[in-house]
């Protein structure tokens, strides 16, 4: 079998930006509140005529101009989501038909924050079964759609956006750019985070999630180095999924990347579910603070109590 790689990014996030201070005039907050809990301080949110597909083809077509590709290359179209509104057309569907692509197999994935990650697997074991050549991954989500506004423990979180990469063979006798996965669950626990009801809502246990994170998640992260062959001090950048700040610096603490680049994007951006790995990746690459060849630890955590990591080289 061949192997894969990234071979180009891109991201996308509306244009309106929500901040503290706007919040407090929502619900019973203030920034000092939201910054101490969850480390947030701005979020993106989409307007009623943004749709999560429109969301993942600008971050789609973003990386397939990175990448130097025109949509009809495109063998396969994987979209991780959990806000989709509608069943069918999926939302991979819809992204192939805004970018005019014409044949490509459509596939969406609902792994929640863990979406991403497991997309990209997706994609790598296609590609390396010769399914297909090259594949788009995007992570997209609107979870301002699916959050109760009154309730400051959730509002105070969320954000939208997208995020995306090619993916691509590796050429005979190149080494594969993306690592083996490690993935699994916690179905005991699944329902910590929902979305569910109708209309649909967003509600999770904060300190049941927090308690699993920090102390289970670190040992699981070091596997996935292991797997890859390396040592958490031999990343140069680490993207977990942009939950909380209050989780991600602790686990990144615990696993002891102790030379990596770590992304901190949701401060700016809040938490994005499945486009929070994509979008925060993309714009260390986009502002030069990771190289090309630089592993980079990618690790997917949240909802179904899911969680799931490779390494990666940077495109």
């Amino acid at each position: 079998m061949n192997g894969s790689r990234i071979v180009a990014l891109g991201h996308y996030q509306p244009g309106r930006v929500l901040t503290n201070e706007d919040l407090a005039g929502m619900v019973d907050t203030n920034d000092a509140w939201i910054t101490s809990r969850v480390g947030i301080r701005t979020r993106h949110i989409a307007g009623d005529d943004e749709p999560v597909d429109e969301l993942a083809a600008y971050a789609g077509a973003k990386a397939l101009a990175a990448a130097g590709l025109t949509p009809g290359t495109v063998d396969m179209v994987i979209v991780a989501t959990s806000t989709a509104v509608d069943r069918s057309p999926n939302t991979a569907a819809r992204v192939a038909a805004r970018l005019g692509m014409p044949s490509p197999a459509v596939l969406d994935v609902n792994v929640v924050c863990a979406g991403f990650t497991h997309a990209l697997a997706l994609a790598d074991a296609t590609v390396r079964a010769g399914s297909a050549r090259q594949a788009l991954v995007i992570g997209a989500d609107k979870m301002s759609a699916v959050v109760d506004w009154t309730d400051r423990s959730s509002c105070v979180l969320v954000g939208d956006g997208a995020g995306a990469a090619v993916v691509e063979a590796t050429a005979a006798g190149e080494e594969p750019g993306i690592g083996p996965v490690l993935w699994g669950s916690n179905p005991a626990m699944g329902n910590a985070v929902r979305i569910e009801g109708t209309p649909a809502r967003f509600a999770q246990e904060g300190q049941a999630v927090y308690r699993w994170a920090t102390t289970q998640l670190p040992a699981i992260a070091r596997q996935v180095c292991e797997r890859a062959g390396l040592t958490p001090e031999d990343l140069a950048g680490v993207v977990l999924h942009q939950a909380n700040l209050r989780i991600v610096e602790p686990v990144v603490r615990r696993l002891g990347a102790v030379n990596a680049v770590i992304a901190k994007d949701v401060v700016d951006s809040g938490n994005t579910s499945a486009a929070s790995i994509p979008l925060a990746f993309s714009k260390l690459v986009e502002r030069g603070e990771l190289s090309s060849g630089d592993p980079v630890l990618l690790f997917g955590f949240g909802g179904n109590l899911s969680y799931g990591g490779q390494v990666v080289r940077c495109p």
